[in-house]
């Protein structure tokens, strides 16, 4: 993510949107520190919901390999 991420927040976080949320895991498929990746806890926390659900539908992966 780059220092302008705050201007370009999205209102609703899909979880079908696996580009997106790919850019909040790290290479291991964790999910970055809201610190590192420098959005509020608020937006950060909706990141981490449609994370949670895309693994459950099998859009991303739990671990990588």
């Amino acid at each position: 993510m780059n220092q302008n991420t705050r201007a370009k927040l999205p209102l609703y976080v899909d979880y079908k949107d696996t580009k997106y949320l790919s850019e909040f895991l790290t290479p291991h498929a964790r999910i970055t520190a809201s610190r590192r990746s420098r959005v509020p806890a608020s937006h950060q926390r909706k990141i981490k919901t449609a994370i949670k659900r895309a693994r459950y539908m099998a859009l991303l992966p739990y671990i990588a390999r």
